[in-house]
């Protein structure tokens, strides 16, 4: 069984050899062929070597194109950036920072519009490279996440107050936009597509389910007609909205650290993959390799069957090799007695 047929067994409820290995990785995977972040994050070159170097090093079962936004750049965004750290946008120029704006915004075609394209040559590198061994995972910007590189995270925060009528139309108009990527990428060779949303873990139940949620639910929708599996990732503690997320049917649910997996398990059901629930700092990085694998083993255990070995968030720079080692060797048959912390 190799990479891609594991990891799309395990969707299918299917046995599997052993749990799929699928850790984010951005500035820890550029460090590993020694390419500063800031060139790795716009070189699809450079990304793929990394990509295939890290993967191939730690057995990892996909190969990711994963950065920060594509679609804010080419839609006209004043973006700073960083010899060899995250490029950034610059918020006191949000491109929406006068919301009448938003009229008068065309979506670029992903072919021409440069980051996009990026991506695009790099998920066709990869398919020329990897073909049907490991998963080529694209990666998409969710509504709450690509409205608020657009509009200012804080400035966002109050519209959901203050103009929610607004709010509908930017999340009309960014759904569009990463729907159109997301098609370019799956006709590109990407297998699944990662969406990112991590402002979303800022807002509460009541502006999740009346803000949020509709707009995920047709991204979800959207990818699956088009093929896709979809990976969702939302930063920080989601404790309060994840019943509403298990609604979704997502293929893979992103669990970060400052949710227990038991409690994601719970909330989420019997029957959503997760992934995660590792401590990327304090365990990954900062841990020992015992700590490492007891962290693996207890998230193991509260997810069940049903999981995918990973960091809650992106595998920090620095992190030991030795600890990323234990990571492919906790994905074998549970002990016994598992560890315990």
């Amino acid at each position: 069984m190799n990479s891609r047929e594991r990891v799309f067994a395990l969707l299918a409820g299917q046995p599997v050899d052993r749990l799929p290995l699928m850790p984010m990785t951005m500035m820890f995977a550029a460090d590993q062929t020694g390419v500063p972040y800031g060139r790795y994050a716009l070189e699809h070159d450079l990304l793929v070597q990394a990509q295939l170097a890290t993967a191939e090093r730690f057995a990892f079962d996909h190969v990711s194109t994963i950065t920060e936004t594509r679609e804010a750049r080419d839609c006209g965004a004043t973006i700073r950036y960083f010899e060899n750290q995250p490029y950034a946008i610059d918020e006191s120029q949000a491109r929406l920072s006068e919301k009448s704006e938003l009229r008068g915004m065309v979506c670029p075609d992903p072919e021409s519009a440069p980051a996009m394209r990026d991506r695009l040559q790099a998920i066709r590198q990869l398919k020329q490279a990897v073909g049907t061994s490991k998963v080529i995972e694209g990666w998409v910007e969710g509504p709450c996440g690509a409205a608020a590189d657009l509009r200012g995270i804080n400035t966002l925060m109050l519209d959901f107050h203050d103009d929610p009528a607004f709010v509908r139309d930017l999340f009309d108009f960014v759904l569009e936009l990463g729907l159109r990527f997301a098609r370019a990428q799956v006709e590109a060779g990407a297998d699944l597509i990662g969406v990112g949303d991590p402002a979303t873990s800022l807002t509460g139940p009541r502006i999740y389910r009346d803000l949020i949620w509709h707009w995920h639910k047709r991204l979800v929708d959207g990818l699956h007609a088009m093929g896709a599996k979809m990976r969702l990732h939302i930063c920080g503690n989601t404790r309060t909205i994840l019943g509403d997320i298990a609604l979704l049917g997502v293929d893979i649910l992103d669990v970060d650290s400052a949710v227990s997996m038991a409690d994601a398990r719970a909330r989420t059901g019997a029957n959503q993959v997760l992934l995660g629930g590792i401590d990327p700092v304090r365990v990954l990085l900062n841990g020992t390799p015992a700590e490492v694998e007891a962290a693996v083993l207890r998230c193991r255990a509260e997810a069940g069957a049903r999981y995918i070995v990973g960091a809650g968030c992106e595998v920090p720079r620095g992190t030991p090799p030795e600890n990323m080692a234990v990571l492919r060797q906790c994905t074998g048959h549970l002990p016994a007695q598992p560890l315990s912390l």
